[in-house]
This record gives C-alpha cells, structure tokens and sequence, in this order.
C-alpha cells in the first residue's frame, strides 16, 4: 500500500509538472509576444504540432501511471492471497507471553465492540481478562470441534507452536503482580446434578490454582460466592452476583477484575470540580485533577477524529484517551480501529511532550451479563451446543456469563513533574472534558487490562 500511494503521488506530480509545461493548448506565437513572426501559418502549424505532441506526451504519462498501480495492485493481491493463511499473524509479537497477550487484547476489543453497539448511548467498561481465562478453562472440557471454534472466537488459532495454558497461568500471574495495581479473579460454577467429571475439575484446579465450584442454586449459595471473589479481589469487587441463581444451574463462567494504578508522574491540583460535556444534553460536573509541564505521549488521528495521550504509570503499565474532537455519543470509528496491532503502533510512534493536563477523576464500577455480546463475536452456535463432553456427560448450557469490574483513578504518583527548560515552554494542553475511550494496557507484554467508552462518568459510578 505505501508503494501504491508513493507511485499515486509520483504520477500526480508528473502530471502536474507535464500540465505546467505543456498546459497550453497552443504556445506563444514571437507575434503574440509583441516581436515578429515570418509567417502567421508557420507558427500556426508550429503550435498544433506542438500541441499533438503534448497530447500523446500526457497519454503516455497516463498510461505509464496507470500500468504501474496496476502492477502494484495486481503484485499486493498476490502476496495476499500467497499468504492468506498467516495474514492474522501480527509480526509484532514474538514471544509467547507477547503473542498470547496480542490474542487475549483482540478478543477483548471485539468483545468490547459487541458489549457497545448493544447500546451505543451507554457507557460500558470491560476487563477481557478473567472472562478469556474462564472461557480458557471451558475448551479444556469441550469436544475437538468445540474447543476448534471456542479457540477461534478467542483468537487462539492464531497462534503457533505454544503452550497455551502454561504460557496463560504465567502471564496472569505476571499481570496480577501487586505493584501494576491491577487484580482478576474467574471461576466456572458448574451445577452438582450435571455430575461433573473429576479428572476436569482436577485438572483445572492444577492448571490455573483454583477448582471450579459446584453448586445446588439457590439464595443461600451467593453470598459464599460473592465473598469468595471479593476475597480474592482485594475487597475491591463485592456482589458479583447480585441475584439469585436459578435452581439447578447448569455452567455459569464468572469473572471479577478491579484496577488501581499509581501514576509515574503525581497530579498537584485534584478534586476541583469542573464541567464535562455531554452530547445533546447539559454538562454535568465532575471532580478533575490537573498538572502543568506533565510529560505524555501525544498523537492526532485525523481519520479517526481524535487526539490520542498515552499516560505511563508505575510497573510498566499505560492509559490510553482517545478523545474526539467533537462532543459526541458516536465513538464508533475509534471503537472499530482498535486491535492489538494498532495500540503497538501507537505506543511506537506517539510523541514525547510535555502539556497542562486535565483528566477526570474516576472511580468506576459495571456489571453485566455477556452472552449477548459474546453471541455476537462468534459465539452463537456453540453457546446454544457447547458440547462440554469432558465435564459431564449430559447435555449441558451456559446458564449466565457474569462480569463484574471496578477501576479507580487518583491523582497520586511516585515522582514530581519536572520543570520546563525556558519560560512558557508551556503551549500544549489536553483535557479530557468529554466523551472518551480509554484502554489500561501493560507496556512489556501488550496485554490489555482494561478498556472502557465513558459517555458520562456518572453513568459508571462504582457499584
């Protein structure tokens, strides 16, 4: 494609310096020009020559231009169709943790995708994480073609010659390291009246350090529930399940994430309440915290519409604002380019800079049910035949798939922003005072922690 736009290009060019040259129909006449002409019919034969001569000049241009985006169109459509069985291997990505944490995060922005456009004038937040680890655990007990499909849908069959469930269990482990300030928990409750098979539940427990848990349904079953998953959340996530389940449950995947992360660079002014604006209606306010000299990756998107800021906090983790230019409910085209091969693009090639930066204080909180969404990234045939054939014998569906997440952003960070070097070298400002899209990533290993499109913060106050 770059050499099909640099030849487009060159081809405008010669046009243009063909067109400056020869663009008159009939040249100057030494008559017109105030001088003399010997012969008013030579210099009239004189210009029509040279006026056949720019003609078939120009055609050739054009057809020489033409033949080469040809050529280059036809030579991209080979090397597509070459390699079109890897073409969704993203080369970014080496190694194993990176390769696995590049399928998890497109799984997650699609999955994000479908959870937006069942409401796109609704906030939504998703931490992708615990629900691929849960639905991980689910193709250990599938039939071959339903963990073929499961794995698809997961974005597993992109990925060569790994070690998956070692490679998921240490990369969760990794993730979940206090100081990234980021915690998730999944759990596969499986109903007792499916009988289900003891080699699956043992070998999930040795898998991944947690057993799945059966259960009758019930009131009394929650609450024991709930205290196991904010237990191991840090306190941070409670009521996962807020209602009952339905008595006798068949398999409900479960999965909790929270996120506290600790800035590199601290804010000095917080908690001061400002507006934000929303579309189509009154601004509301919120608390903000704001700093001046603050140092950030900068970049505008002019086709998407929006200035991009990558904000680094401690232990190797970034967040990302995508804020339009516009105040706008309709983020869809920021929502639809993201992948895990763009936000590596923009992380390599935003820019160092120092500007007044304002971001909304948020302490957020969501909770839903994802088979809806998860129908809708693939899903439909297999949640309707899961075909668990390695948990139990009888026929079998997924009850409810429960997700529930928290994040916090506060204005605290381990290091002063620095001074600038010349007085008001201050001249870039950035504000986040409408809707955004924002994702929490881990730098080393690309994975994707948490992603969220914010209408109005209110809408997503902790639950």
């Amino acid at each position: 494609m770059e050499q099909y736009i640099k030849r487009k290009s060159l081809c405008t060019t010669e046009i243009d310096s063909f067109e400056r040259v020869f663009g008159e129909s009939r040249p100057d006449c030494a008559e017109d020009s105030g001088g003399s002409c010997s012969s008013k019919e030579h210099c009239d034969t004189e210009g029509k020559q040279r006026f056949f001569t720019s003609l078939i000049m120009m055609r050739i241009i054009l057809l020489s231009c033409l033949w080469g985006l040809l050529s280059l169109s036809l030579a991209q459509q080979s090397d597509t169709e070459e390699g079109g069985a890897d073409e969704e291997v993203v080369e970014l990505f080496t190694t194993p943790r990176t390769k696995l944490s590049a399928a998890t995060s497109d799984f997650g922005y699609n999955l994000f995708r479908a959870l937006a456009a069942q409401d796109p004038k609704a906030s939504v937040l998703l931490s992708p994480m615990s629900i691929s680890a849960a639905f991980t655990q689910l193709s250990m007990g599938s039939s071959e073609r339903a963990m073929k499909q499961l794995q698809r849908v997961l974005r597993y069959h992109t990925l060569k010659d790994l070690q998956l469930h070692d490679t998921l269990r240490d990369l969760l482990a990794y993730l979940r390291a206090p100081a990234k300030g980021f915690s998730s928990v999944e759990r596969l409750l499986i109903g007792k009246r499916l009988r289900p098979n003891l080699e699956y539940l043992n070998s999930i427990e040795k898998q991944y350090g947690e057993r799945p848990q059966t259960l009758m349904g019930g009131a009394r079953e929650i609450k024991p529930i709930n205290d196991w998953f904010k237990q191991n959340t840090g306190g941070k996530v409670d009521r996962v399940l807020g209602t009952s389940l339905p008595r006798n449950p068949a398999v409900v995947p479960v999965g909790a994430a929270a996120f506290k992360g600790k800035w590199v660079t601290r804010f000095s002014q917080a908690g001061k309440k400002e507006e934000f604006q929303l579309d189509g209606e009154a601004p509301t306010t919120i608390a903000m915290m704001k700093q001046d000299n603050y140092p950030v990756k900068l970049g505008i998107d002019s086709d998407l519409g929006c200035t991009i800021a990558q904000v680094p906090m401690e232990d190797g983790v970034s967040m990302y604002y995508f804020l339009p230019d516009d105040v706008t409910k309709n983020l869809t085209l920021i929502e639809e380019a993201l992948t895990a091969e763009f936000v590596q693009d923009l992380a390599n090639t935003l820019h160092s800079v120092q500007v007044q930066l304002t971001l909304p204080v948020l302490k957020l909180g969501y909770s839903t049910d994802l088979f809806g969404p998860l129908s809708d990234v693939g899903l439909s045939d297999w949640l309707s035949t899961p075909e668990l054939d390695k948990i139990t014998s009888q026929p079998v569906k997924l009850t409810t798939v429960r997700h529930k997440v928290v994040m916090e952003t506060a204005p605290e960070g381990s290091q002063y922003p620095s001074t600038p070097s010349t007085r008001n070298s201050q001249s870039l400002s950035y504000s986040v005072n409408r809707p955004f899209v924002f994702l929490i990533r881990d730098e080393p290993s690309g994975a994707l922690l948490f992603i969220g499109k914010v209408l109005n913060p209110r809408d997503l106050a902790s639950v």
